[in-house]
């Protein structure tokens, strides 16, 4: 069992002893932490917090707990009900409240759930914020509304067409060309909140999907994590002809993938990639993804003459360097795209629209569109460490190894970046597990994980 304290929030397994999983104490105390620093933050007049959740099966439990506890400490609740994450993000700023709290634990499996907290811009908070969150936490220095100024409590289920309508009056979703593709989908919404919006946005897009595990009850069908090896279902389908294109989204919709028309995956990677091509090709400008990411983001805004410019891991990272930037579009690897037209969050809605939009205008296959961005691919492993390890020593040691070679350019915002002219490699730390993680790139499979292979025993000869 588990439970993770970190900036972003609280995480956890549902069920056990309180400190060490998510559970009726833990979420009351980080939700009244959580309010206690808006008040004082007092960012917004507004004496609303919004509170949307995914439909994992603790949902509903977690989601009284936030809303009571958020009214104890005088704050009127917004719920949303169920809602991604990005649509609870825009509610925030559409509703015009002091903050916001997402209940979902993203691509975790079905046990876990988590308080994701907003500012009263609908954005992840910032380190410093978060870390002021947990100490108070850890003080408990919380003091609670007396009779007289308790919060109340609206629903209000408006804010999945609001969010969609969004999506739709955005100046780069061309909805015309979209409906006169008449393009024909196959969805997984893993049995969470994307089956209850997606459907709504396609409809109105004029596409004809199907829904793999559309019904939104939490009984998660596959590890939920939108990876090729969860993905059997969808790419069999796919498979058997008859689609222009397979789209799966996690439970709280905010990673996207798709799926060629020839049952092969698009590539993670590449959602955020595609996407950027596309604005980038109307509105030029600079773009930024984490270290992790593919190079080929990189290629494809130079190609537009554009910068591109990684960030650390983390959403909060990118969204706070593309504003340093002035980035039109940016995200993450793992599917997550961040567009600052609609707003500074990752929106599968918002990505799933621009691409078809592409796509339409494009008039080709989904595989043709694959095959016109440079081909990499990503290597992923880990070195098992043991727990008195100074793990940080050994990162700058590799530092220092490579940072004497005129070919490598080394990053070391976020652990070790080690950029060569066609290749790169990442290792970073766990912040939970005595483990670097090692993120390898190259024009082949084979040649980025040699190079990851090559980097581990490095370490491992340093342990020697």
């Amino acid at each position: 069992m588990t439970l993770i304290k970190s900036i972003s929030g609280i995480r956890g397994t549902i069920g056990g002893p309180s400190g060490d999983t998510l559970n009726p104490l833990d979420i009351v105390k980080f939700t009244s932490a959580y309010a206690t620093f808006i008040r004082r933050r007092g960012g917004a007049s507004a004496n609303h917090i919004v509170v949307g959740r995914d439909a994992r099966i603790s949902g509903e439990m977690v989601k009284n707990v936030v809303c009571g506890t958020l009214m104890g400490m005088g704050y009127d609740v917004l719920n949303i009900g169920l809602a991604t994450t990005p649509t609870t993000e825009l509610a925030v700023r559409m509703s015009g409240a002091a903050g916001g709290v997402i209940i979902t634990a993203s691509h975790n499996p079905r046990h876990w759930n988590a308080l994701k907290l907003l500012n009263e811009e609908g954005e992840f908070l910032t380190k410093e914020d978060g870390n002021e969150v947990l100490d108070i936490a850890d003080k408990e220095a919380f003091e609670y509304a007396d009779v007289d100024h308790l919060g109340k409590y609206t629903d209000d289920d408006t804010y999945n067409q609001r969010h969609i309508e969004s999506v739709l009056n955005l100046k780069l979703v061309d909805t015309e060309a979209v409906r006169k593709a008449h393009f024909k989908v196959i969805v997984d919404s893993i049995n969470s909140v994307g089956g209850i919006i997606l459907p709504e946005l396609l409809k109105q897009l004029g596409v004809e999907a199907t829904f793999l595990n559309g019904e939104a009850n939490g009984n998660f069908a596959h590890n939920p994590e939108p990876l090729e090896k969860n993905l059997g279902g969808i790419m069999g389908e796919m498979k058997k002809g008859g689609y222009d294109l397979g789209i799966v989204v996690d439970p709280d919709v905010d990673r996207l993938a798709f799926i060629c028309e020839d049952g092969r995956m698009f590539g993670e990677e590449y959602t955020l990639v595609s996407v950027a091509d596309y604005v980038l090709s109307h509105t030029p400008g600079n773009t930024v993804s984490n270290l992790s990411s593919t190079r080929a983001l990189r290629d494809v805004t130079e190609k537009y003459h554009g910068k591109y410019t990684a960030a650390a891991v983390g959403e909060v990272n990118v969204t706070t360097k593309m504003k340093e930037v002035h980035a039109v579009i940016g995200g993450e690897g793992n599917g997550g795209v961040i567009y600052p037209e609609s707003h500074y969050g990752r929106d599968a809605l918002v990505g799933i629209a621009l691409f078809l939009s592409s796509l339409a205008l494009k008039k080709c296959k989904v595989s043709e569109l694959r095959a016109s961005f440079p081909d990499y691919f990503i290597a992923k492993n880990r070195i098992d460490l043991t727990p008195s390890t100074d793990v940080d020593a050994i990162l700058v040691k590799v530092k220092e190894l490579y940072g004497q070679e005129k070919e490598v350019k080394v990053t070391d915002i976020d652990g070790v970046k080690l950029d060569f002219p066609d290749r790169w490699v990442h290792l970073r730390k766990s912040n939970t597990e005595p483990i670097i993680r090692v993120y390898s790139e190259a024009g082949t499979m084979e040649e980025a994980d040699a190079l990851g292979k090559k980097l581990m025993q490095v370490v491992y000869d340093m342990q020697k």
